[in-house]
């Protein structure tokens, strides 16, 4: 199968139809994906940043929250009507346009000290 964005949303939708019973409310769902999002920043902060993990943490997996969060953005994607692949063509659209020299002429990005900035 081919894993668009719109077949994801098709797949997800269809997934929820068969075994979620029916969506959570839009409400709920933003819940949840502040909940994954901070499940992911808990890992990054541990992985990457100054904190370390606990015992029972050591075995956390990037891959499976990254996933939750693309479920759940997807299921709110379903309910409100939005179409990701488009609104994803937007987005590059507008990021191009507005920082097309921006971040090319940002000296901080150039920086090869190492020190974080």
């Amino acid at each position: 199968m081919d894993y668009t964005l719109e077949n994801c949303q098709k797949i997800v939708d269809k997934w929820i139809n068969s075994y979620g019973v029916r969506y959570f409310s839009e409400l709920t769902n933003t819940a949840i994906l502040m909940e994954e999002v901070g499940e992911l920043a808990r890992i990054m902060a541990r992985r990457y940043g100054d904190q370390s993990f606990k015992e029972n943490e050591e075995d956390l997996n990037l891959e499976d929250e990254m996933a939750d969060i693309l479920f759940v953005l997807i299921c709110l994607a379903n309910q409100t009507g939005i179409q990701l692949e488009d609104a994803f063509k937007k987005s590059m659209v507008k990021k191009t346009d507005r920082d097309r020299d921006r971040h090319i002429n940002n000296p901080k990005l150039f920086d090869d000290s190492g020190d974080d900035l």
